[in-house]
Protein backbone atom coordinates (compact mmCIF):
# COMPACT_ATOMS: atom_id res chain seq x y z
CA UNK A 1 0.00 0.00 0.00
CA UNK A 2 1.31 3.44 -0.79
CA UNK A 3 2.25 6.16 1.79
CA UNK A 4 -0.55 8.37 2.27
CA UNK A 5 0.77 12.32 1.55
CA UNK A 6 0.28 15.05 3.47
CA UNK A 7 1.15 18.35 1.45
CA UNK A 8 1.55 21.22 4.47
CA UNK A 9 0.54 24.53 3.04
CA UNK A 10 2.90 26.24 5.40
CA UNK A 11 6.75 26.97 6.27
CA UNK A 12 8.68 27.47 9.04
CA UNK A 13 7.91 26.10 12.57
CA UNK A 14 4.81 24.79 11.79
CA UNK A 15 5.67 23.08 9.10
CA UNK A 16 8.44 21.32 11.34
CA UNK A 17 5.82 20.52 13.44
CA UNK A 18 3.24 18.70 10.94
CA UNK A 19 6.17 16.83 9.73
CA UNK A 20 7.01 15.44 12.75
CA UNK A 21 3.26 14.40 13.50
CA UNK A 22 3.33 12.71 10.20
CA UNK A 23 6.45 10.76 10.54
CA UNK A 24 4.78 9.31 14.09
CA UNK A 25 2.00 8.27 12.04
CA UNK A 26 4.01 6.95 9.07
CA UNK A 27 2.64 9.62 6.78
CA UNK A 28 4.77 10.95 3.70
CA UNK A 29 5.62 14.94 3.46
CA UNK A 30 5.57 17.22 1.09
CA UNK A 31 6.77 20.87 1.52
CA UNK A 32 6.30 24.06 0.03
CA UNK A 33 8.86 26.81 -0.78
CA UNK A 34 9.09 30.35 -1.78
CA UNK A 35 12.91 31.97 -3.36
CA UNK A 36 13.38 33.12 0.73
CA UNK A 37 12.53 29.57 2.13
CA UNK A 38 14.99 27.15 -0.40
CA UNK A 39 17.50 26.08 2.18
CA UNK A 40 14.67 26.38 5.33
CA UNK A 41 14.80 23.61 8.02
CA UNK A 42 10.91 22.35 6.85
CA UNK A 43 11.96 21.94 2.97
CA UNK A 44 14.78 19.82 4.53
CA UNK A 45 13.14 17.93 6.94
CA UNK A 46 10.02 16.87 3.98
CA UNK A 47 10.10 13.51 1.77
CA UNK A 48 9.40 15.93 -1.08
CA UNK A 49 9.36 19.79 -1.87
CA UNK A 50 8.16 22.15 -4.15
CA UNK A 51 8.62 25.62 -5.55
CA UNK A 52 6.19 28.13 -5.11
CA UNK A 53 6.82 31.38 -6.37
CA UNK A 54 8.57 34.40 -5.22
CA UNK A 55 9.55 35.77 -1.62
CA UNK A 56 5.96 37.99 -0.80
CA UNK A 57 3.16 35.53 0.57
CA UNK A 58 1.23 36.79 -2.09
CA UNK A 59 2.95 35.82 -4.71
CA UNK A 60 3.89 32.41 -3.09
CA UNK A 61 2.14 31.03 0.24
CA UNK A 62 -1.46 32.76 -0.38
CA UNK A 63 -1.21 31.27 -4.35
CA UNK A 64 -3.95 28.78 -2.92
CA UNK A 65 -4.75 27.71 -6.95
CA UNK A 66 -0.83 26.79 -7.48
CA UNK A 67 -0.71 25.11 -3.85
CA UNK A 68 -3.84 22.97 -5.38
CA UNK A 69 -2.57 22.03 -8.43
CA UNK A 70 0.98 20.97 -6.75
CA UNK A 71 -1.06 19.14 -4.35
CA UNK A 72 -2.60 17.07 -7.03
CA UNK A 73 1.27 16.98 -9.09
CA UNK A 74 2.16 15.28 -5.93
CA UNK A 75 -0.44 12.59 -5.84
CA UNK A 76 -0.93 14.22 -2.21
CA UNK A 77 -4.16 12.96 -0.34
CA UNK A 78 -4.13 15.73 1.89
CA UNK A 79 -3.59 19.27 2.68
CA UNK A 80 -2.62 20.81 6.53
CA UNK A 81 -2.95 25.03 6.03
CA UNK A 82 -1.26 25.14 9.80
CA UNK A 83 -1.70 28.25 10.99
CA UNK A 84 -2.04 32.07 8.71
CA UNK A 85 -1.87 32.43 5.33
CA UNK A 86 -4.51 30.38 4.47
CA UNK A 87 -5.62 28.29 7.36
CA UNK A 88 -8.78 30.04 7.41
CA UNK A 89 -9.52 30.78 3.55
CA UNK A 90 -12.40 28.81 3.45
CA UNK A 91 -12.57 29.64 -0.62
CA UNK A 92 -8.94 27.64 -0.45
CA UNK A 93 -10.58 24.59 1.72
CA UNK A 94 -13.59 24.53 -0.95
CA UNK A 95 -11.07 24.34 -3.68
CA UNK A 96 -9.11 21.63 -2.06
CA UNK A 97 -12.24 19.72 -1.87
CA UNK A 98 -13.52 20.34 -4.82
CA UNK A 99 -10.03 18.68 -5.86
CA UNK A 100 -10.98 15.60 -4.34
CA UNK A 101 -8.28 16.17 -1.57
CA UNK A 102 -8.96 15.87 1.87
CA UNK A 103 -8.83 19.26 3.72
CA UNK A 104 -7.40 18.95 7.52
CA UNK A 105 -9.66 21.13 8.94
CA UNK A 106 -12.98 22.47 9.88
CA UNK A 107 -16.00 22.25 7.03
CA UNK A 108 -15.67 25.26 4.87
CA UNK A 109 -18.84 26.77 6.08
CA UNK A 110 -17.76 26.66 9.49
CA UNK A 111 -14.54 28.66 8.33
CA UNK A 112 -17.19 31.11 6.87
CA UNK A 113 -18.98 31.66 9.97
CA UNK A 114 -16.86 31.83 12.25
CA UNK A 115 -14.10 33.87 10.17
CA UNK A 116 -17.43 36.55 9.92
CA UNK A 117 -17.14 37.80 13.35
CA UNK A 118 -20.20 39.08 13.82
CA UNK A 119 -21.48 36.08 12.48
CA UNK A 120 -19.71 34.24 15.14
CA UNK A 121 -20.91 36.22 18.06
CA UNK A 122 -24.85 35.36 16.67
CA UNK A 123 -24.08 31.52 16.47
CA UNK A 124 -22.26 31.51 20.18
CA UNK A 125 -25.25 33.66 21.22
CA UNK A 126 -27.98 31.23 19.68
CA UNK A 127 -25.51 28.42 21.37
CA UNK A 128 -26.11 29.69 24.58
CA UNK A 129 -22.57 31.37 24.90
CA UNK A 130 -22.29 35.10 26.43
CA UNK A 131 -21.07 37.57 24.13
CA UNK A 132 -19.43 41.11 24.65
CA UNK A 133 -22.10 44.17 23.66
CA UNK A 134 -21.00 45.15 19.95
CA UNK A 135 -22.34 46.71 16.91
CA UNK A 136 -22.75 45.48 13.53
CA UNK A 137 -20.84 45.43 10.70
CA UNK A 138 -18.96 48.53 8.82
CA UNK A 139 -17.92 48.63 5.28
CA UNK A 140 -14.94 50.72 3.90
CA UNK A 141 -17.26 54.17 3.12
CA UNK A 142 -20.25 53.56 4.82
CA UNK A 143 -20.13 55.01 8.40
CA UNK A 144 -23.25 57.05 8.66
CA UNK A 145 -24.31 55.66 11.85
CA UNK A 146 -20.77 54.30 13.51
CA UNK A 147 -21.27 56.72 16.30
CA UNK A 148 -24.60 56.19 17.50
CA UNK A 149 -23.38 52.50 17.39
CA UNK A 150 -20.25 53.54 19.53
CA UNK A 151 -22.34 55.22 21.82
CA UNK A 152 -24.80 52.22 22.47
CA UNK A 153 -21.50 49.73 22.74
CA UNK A 154 -19.73 52.58 25.18
CA UNK A 155 -16.86 53.90 25.88
CA UNK A 156 -13.82 52.61 25.93
CA UNK A 157 -14.26 50.47 23.05
CA UNK A 158 -12.20 48.27 20.26
CA UNK A 159 -12.70 48.36 16.47
CA UNK A 160 -12.07 45.05 14.95
CA UNK A 161 -11.59 43.83 11.63
CA UNK A 162 -14.25 41.63 10.81
CA UNK A 163 -12.23 38.59 8.63
CA UNK A 164 -8.96 39.34 11.18
CA UNK A 165 -7.14 37.77 13.77
CA UNK A 166 -3.95 37.36 15.85
CA UNK A 167 -4.21 40.83 17.13
CA UNK A 168 -3.99 42.29 13.62
CA UNK A 169 -6.90 44.74 12.98
CA UNK A 170 -7.89 46.18 16.65
CA UNK A 171 -7.40 49.21 17.84
CA UNK A 172 -8.66 50.41 20.89
CA UNK A 173 -10.84 54.04 20.82
CA UNK A 174 -11.38 55.78 24.28
CA UNK A 175 -13.33 58.97 23.37
CA UNK A 176 -15.60 59.69 20.89
CA UNK A 177 -13.14 62.32 19.00
CA UNK A 178 -10.75 59.28 18.36
CA UNK A 179 -13.96 56.85 16.86
CA UNK A 180 -13.46 57.97 13.26
CA UNK A 181 -10.17 58.06 12.48
CA UNK A 182 -9.50 55.08 14.46
CA UNK A 183 -11.94 53.12 11.98
CA UNK A 184 -10.76 54.32 8.98
CA UNK A 185 -7.26 53.46 10.10
CA UNK A 186 -8.11 50.07 10.92
CA UNK A 187 -10.23 50.12 8.18
CA UNK A 188 -7.35 50.54 5.85
CA UNK A 189 -5.25 47.96 7.87
CA UNK A 190 -7.84 45.59 7.32
CA UNK A 191 -8.31 46.13 3.63
CA UNK A 192 -4.13 45.09 3.06
CA UNK A 193 -3.93 42.37 5.16
CA UNK A 194 -7.22 40.33 4.86
CA UNK A 195 -8.47 41.97 1.60
CA UNK A 196 -11.68 43.05 3.28
CA UNK A 197 -11.87 46.58 4.77
CA UNK A 198 -15.15 45.39 7.35
CA UNK A 199 -14.80 46.24 11.04
CA UNK A 200 -17.35 45.73 13.75
CA UNK A 201 -17.38 47.55 17.46
CA UNK A 202 -16.89 45.75 20.60
CA UNK A 203 -17.08 46.63 24.23
CA UNK A 204 -13.40 47.09 25.93
CA UNK A 205 -12.72 45.41 29.07
CA UNK A 206 -10.03 47.59 30.86
CA UNK A 207 -8.78 45.06 33.08
CA UNK A 208 -9.27 42.01 31.28
CA UNK A 209 -7.79 38.62 31.23
CA UNK A 210 -6.91 36.93 27.72
CA UNK A 211 -8.23 32.98 27.91
CA UNK A 212 -8.62 30.32 25.66
CA UNK A 213 -10.35 27.06 25.22
CA UNK A 214 -8.71 24.08 23.39
CA UNK A 215 -11.71 22.20 21.59
CA UNK A 216 -12.09 19.24 19.48
CA UNK A 217 -15.02 18.43 17.46
CA UNK A 218 -15.53 14.82 15.44
CA UNK A 219 -17.65 16.46 13.28
CA UNK A 220 -20.87 14.38 14.29
CA UNK A 221 -21.99 16.78 16.94
CA UNK A 222 -19.48 15.26 19.41
CA UNK A 223 -16.67 17.44 20.98
CA UNK A 224 -14.46 17.54 23.73
CA UNK A 225 -12.74 20.24 25.65
CA UNK A 226 -8.58 20.24 26.68
CA UNK A 227 -8.57 22.99 29.17
CA UNK A 228 -7.61 26.56 28.80
CA UNK A 229 -4.55 28.42 28.24
CA UNK A 230 -4.15 31.89 29.84
CA UNK A 231 -3.16 34.54 26.84
CA UNK A 232 -2.83 37.57 28.69
CA UNK A 233 0.39 38.47 28.19
CA UNK A 234 0.54 40.42 25.00
CA UNK A 235 2.61 43.23 23.30
CA UNK A 236 0.11 45.09 20.45
CA UNK A 237 -2.81 42.68 21.06
CA UNK A 238 -0.19 39.69 19.95
CA UNK A 239 0.54 37.08 22.20
CA UNK A 240 4.06 36.46 23.67
CA UNK A 241 3.50 34.28 26.79
CA UNK A 242 0.70 31.48 27.13
CA UNK A 243 0.16 29.06 29.84
CA UNK A 244 -1.96 26.24 31.35
CA UNK A 245 -4.17 26.53 33.42
CA UNK A 246 -4.81 29.60 33.60
CA UNK A 247 -3.26 30.79 37.11
CA UNK A 248 -5.54 31.97 39.80
CA UNK A 249 -8.93 31.32 37.63
CA UNK A 250 -11.57 29.89 39.59
CA UNK A 251 -12.56 26.42 38.80
CA UNK A 252 -16.15 27.51 38.31
CA UNK A 253 -15.48 29.84 35.90
CA UNK A 254 -12.95 26.96 34.49
CA UNK A 255 -15.64 24.88 34.09
CA UNK A 256 -18.07 27.53 32.82
CA UNK A 257 -15.81 28.87 29.39
CA UNK A 258 -14.98 25.29 29.20
CA UNK A 259 -18.49 23.73 28.71
CA UNK A 260 -19.82 26.72 26.74
CA UNK A 261 -17.35 26.12 24.17
CA UNK A 262 -17.60 22.47 23.87
CA UNK A 263 -21.51 23.57 24.02
CA UNK A 264 -20.62 26.11 20.68
CA UNK A 265 -18.81 23.10 18.86
CA UNK A 266 -21.99 20.56 19.66
CA UNK A 267 -24.19 23.43 18.24
CA UNK A 268 -22.90 23.44 14.71
CA UNK A 269 -20.58 19.98 14.45
CA UNK A 270 -17.97 21.50 14.45
CA UNK A 271 -14.99 19.36 12.78
CA UNK A 272 -11.25 19.29 13.67
CA UNK A 273 -8.96 21.01 16.25
CA UNK A 274 -10.47 25.19 17.02
CA UNK A 275 -10.03 27.55 19.70
CA UNK A 276 -12.15 29.70 21.43
CA UNK A 277 -11.20 32.81 23.13
CA UNK A 278 -13.01 34.37 25.65
CA UNK A 279 -12.31 37.99 27.88
CA UNK A 280 -12.99 37.58 31.11
CA UNK A 281 -13.08 40.12 33.80
CA UNK A 282 -10.07 40.22 36.12
CA UNK A 283 -12.74 41.97 38.67
CA UNK A 284 -16.02 39.75 38.75
CA UNK A 285 -14.57 36.95 36.30
CA UNK A 286 -17.13 37.61 34.63
CA UNK A 287 -16.42 35.97 30.79
CA UNK A 288 -17.45 36.77 27.07
CA UNK A 289 -17.12 35.32 23.85
CA UNK A 290 -14.67 37.33 21.38
CA UNK A 291 -13.66 35.09 18.71
CA UNK A 292 -12.74 31.32 17.28
CA UNK A 293 -10.12 30.44 15.61
CA UNK A 294 -11.01 27.47 13.06
CA UNK A 295 -7.23 25.88 12.79
CA UNK A 296 -3.99 24.60 14.93
CA UNK A 297 -2.87 28.06 17.33
CA UNK A 298 0.39 28.99 17.53
CA UNK A 299 0.39 27.88 21.59
CA UNK A 300 -0.69 24.75 20.92
CA UNK A 301 2.02 23.20 22.35
CA UNK A 302 1.09 24.19 26.08
CA UNK A 303 -1.98 22.03 25.73
CA UNK A 304 -0.11 18.94 24.34
CA UNK A 305 1.84 19.34 27.12
CA UNK A 306 -0.63 19.49 30.19
CA UNK A 307 -2.84 16.81 28.06
CA UNK A 308 -0.21 14.17 26.64
CA UNK A 309 -2.20 14.54 23.15
CA UNK A 310 -0.32 15.40 20.46
CA UNK A 311 -3.00 17.43 18.46
CA UNK A 312 -1.68 17.82 15.18
CA UNK A 313 -1.44 13.81 15.15
CA UNK A 314 -5.56 13.92 16.04
CA UNK A 315 -5.82 16.22 13.29
CA UNK A 316 -4.44 13.92 10.74
CA UNK A 317 -5.89 10.87 12.07
CA UNK A 318 -9.68 12.17 12.04
CA UNK A 319 -8.62 13.44 8.66
CA UNK A 320 -8.05 9.52 7.83
CA UNK A 321 -11.21 8.24 9.37
CA UNK A 322 -8.73 6.61 12.12
CA UNK A 323 -9.42 8.70 14.83
CA UNK A 324 -11.08 7.31 18.09
CA UNK A 325 -14.25 9.64 19.75
CA UNK A 326 -12.64 10.93 22.91
CA UNK A 327 -14.98 11.21 25.88
CA UNK A 328 -14.33 14.24 27.74
CA UNK A 329 -13.44 12.18 31.13
CA UNK A 330 -10.43 11.11 29.36
CA UNK A 331 -9.17 14.23 29.17
CA UNK A 332 -6.64 14.87 32.80
CA UNK A 333 -4.39 17.80 32.70
CA UNK A 334 -1.36 17.19 34.53
CA UNK A 335 1.08 19.80 36.04
CA UNK A 336 1.96 23.40 34.25
CA UNK A 337 3.49 24.45 31.17
CA UNK A 338 4.43 27.91 29.72
CA UNK A 339 5.10 29.19 26.28
CA UNK A 340 7.37 31.69 25.24
CA UNK A 341 7.77 32.86 21.52
CA UNK A 342 11.23 34.56 20.46
CA UNK A 343 10.73 36.85 18.21
CA UNK A 344 13.75 38.74 15.90
CA UNK A 345 12.30 42.30 17.20
CA UNK A 346 13.41 44.89 19.12
CA UNK A 347 11.27 45.19 22.66
CA UNK A 348 13.22 48.96 23.24
CA UNK A 349 11.91 50.03 19.62
CA UNK A 350 8.10 49.00 20.01
CA UNK A 351 8.68 45.60 19.09
CA UNK A 352 9.82 46.69 15.80
CA UNK A 353 10.95 43.46 13.70
CA UNK A 354 14.98 43.01 13.12
CA UNK A 355 15.43 40.97 9.94
CA UNK A 356 19.16 39.55 9.41
CA UNK A 357 20.68 36.38 9.50
CA UNK A 358 21.04 34.69 12.58
CA UNK A 359 24.90 34.00 13.14
CA UNK A 360 24.43 32.63 15.92
CA UNK A 361 20.90 30.47 17.14
CA UNK A 362 21.94 28.42 20.15
CA UNK A 363 18.74 26.80 21.35
CA UNK A 364 17.97 24.80 24.68
CA UNK A 365 18.42 21.35 24.71
CA UNK A 366 14.85 19.60 24.45
CA UNK A 367 13.97 17.02 27.47
CA UNK A 368 11.97 15.78 30.46
CA UNK A 369 9.62 19.51 30.82
CA UNK A 370 11.46 20.88 27.68
CA UNK A 371 9.90 21.53 24.45
CA UNK A 372 11.68 23.56 21.45
CA UNK A 373 9.82 23.85 18.79
CA UNK A 374 11.47 26.19 15.76
CA UNK A 375 12.30 26.39 11.74
CA UNK A 376 15.27 27.72 11.97
CA UNK A 377 19.33 27.03 12.26
CA UNK A 378 22.30 29.12 12.70
CA UNK A 379 23.28 31.01 9.56
CA UNK A 380 19.49 31.09 8.47
CA UNK A 381 17.94 34.84 7.31
CA UNK A 382 14.85 35.86 9.35
CA UNK A 383 13.16 37.99 6.12
CA UNK A 384 11.09 41.04 6.58
CA UNK A 385 8.37 38.60 4.22
CA UNK A 386 7.12 36.74 7.27
CA UNK A 387 6.38 36.71 10.62
CA UNK A 388 9.42 37.02 12.56
CA UNK A 389 9.00 34.17 15.06
CA UNK A 390 12.25 32.64 15.66
CA UNK A 391 11.17 29.69 17.76
CA UNK A 392 8.76 28.06 20.98
CA UNK A 393 10.24 27.48 24.36
CA UNK A 394 7.89 24.94 25.97
CA UNK A 395 8.37 24.19 29.68
CA UNK A 396 6.30 21.92 31.96
CA UNK A 397 6.72 21.76 35.60
CA UNK A 398 4.54 19.75 38.20
CA UNK A 399 3.05 23.51 39.22
CA UNK A 400 3.48 26.55 38.03
CA UNK A 401 6.49 27.62 40.44
CA UNK A 402 8.18 24.76 38.76
CA UNK A 403 7.24 25.22 35.24
CA UNK A 404 8.64 29.42 35.65
CA UNK A 405 11.59 27.70 36.74
CA UNK A 406 12.42 25.64 33.64
CA UNK A 407 11.83 28.60 31.71
CA UNK A 408 14.44 30.77 33.03
CA UNK A 409 16.94 28.16 32.53
CA UNK A 410 15.79 27.71 29.18
CA UNK A 411 15.78 31.12 28.35
CA UNK A 412 19.16 31.63 29.99
CA UNK A 413 20.51 28.94 27.83
CA UNK A 414 19.46 30.58 24.69
CA UNK A 415 22.03 32.33 22.27
CA UNK A 416 21.06 34.43 19.48
CA UNK A 417 23.38 36.83 17.54
CA UNK A 418 22.81 38.86 14.11
CA UNK A 419 19.04 39.97 15.03
CA UNK A 420 17.86 41.73 17.60
CA UNK A 421 15.74 39.64 19.91
CA UNK A 422 13.14 39.22 23.34
CA UNK A 423 14.94 36.82 25.19
CA UNK A 424 15.88 39.03 27.64
CA UNK A 425 12.60 40.83 27.72
CA UNK A 426 10.96 37.45 28.20
CA UNK A 427 13.82 36.30 31.03
CA UNK A 428 12.53 40.02 32.85
CA UNK A 429 9.19 38.62 32.87
CA UNK A 430 9.76 35.75 34.30
CA UNK A 431 11.18 37.05 37.38
CA UNK A 432 8.41 39.77 37.89
CA UNK A 433 6.82 39.31 41.22
CA UNK A 434 3.70 40.08 39.37
CA UNK A 435 3.93 37.54 36.66
CA UNK A 436 5.41 34.96 39.26
CA UNK A 437 2.41 35.50 41.54
CA UNK A 438 -0.07 35.56 38.70
CA UNK A 439 -1.33 38.72 38.92
CA UNK A 440 -1.32 39.42 34.95
CA UNK A 441 -4.24 40.70 32.68
CA UNK A 442 -3.76 41.96 29.24
CA UNK A 443 -2.81 45.20 30.32
CA UNK A 444 0.32 43.56 32.29
CA UNK A 445 3.25 45.05 29.83
CA UNK A 446 1.71 48.54 29.69
CA UNK A 447 1.13 48.63 33.68
CA UNK A 448 4.75 46.81 35.05
CA UNK A 449 6.90 47.34 31.79
CA UNK A 450 8.86 49.82 33.31
CA UNK A 451 9.55 47.93 37.03
CA UNK A 452 10.68 44.91 35.72
CA UNK A 453 13.95 42.99 37.03
CA UNK A 454 16.77 43.04 35.26
CA UNK A 455 17.83 39.94 34.11
CA UNK A 456 21.05 38.76 36.42
CA UNK A 457 24.79 38.48 34.74
CA UNK A 458 24.80 35.07 35.21
CA UNK A 459 21.75 34.38 33.44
Amino acid sequence: MATEKVLIANRGEIACRIIRSCRKLGMSAVALFSDADANAMHVKLADEVYHLGPAPARESYLKGELIVEIARKAAARYVHPGYGFLAENAEFARAVEAAGLVWIGPRPASIDDMGDKECARKIAADAGVPVLPGSRRFAVNALEDVEAAASAVGYPLLVKAAAGGGGIGMRQVRTPAELLQEVKTTQSLAERSFGDGTVYLERFVAAARHIEIQVFGFGDGSAVHLFERDCSIQRRFQKIIEESPAPGLPDKVRERLAEAAVALCRHVSYRGAGTLEFVVDASSFEGYFIEMNTRIQVEHPVTEMVTGRDLVAMQLELARGSVRHIAQSEMRPRGHAIECRLYAENPDKNFLPSPGKLSVLELPAAGEGRRVDTGFQAGDTITPFYDPMIAKLISHGQDRREAIQIMREMLAETRIEGVKCNVDFLSRIMRDEDFVAGNITTNFLTDRRPALPAVPAHA
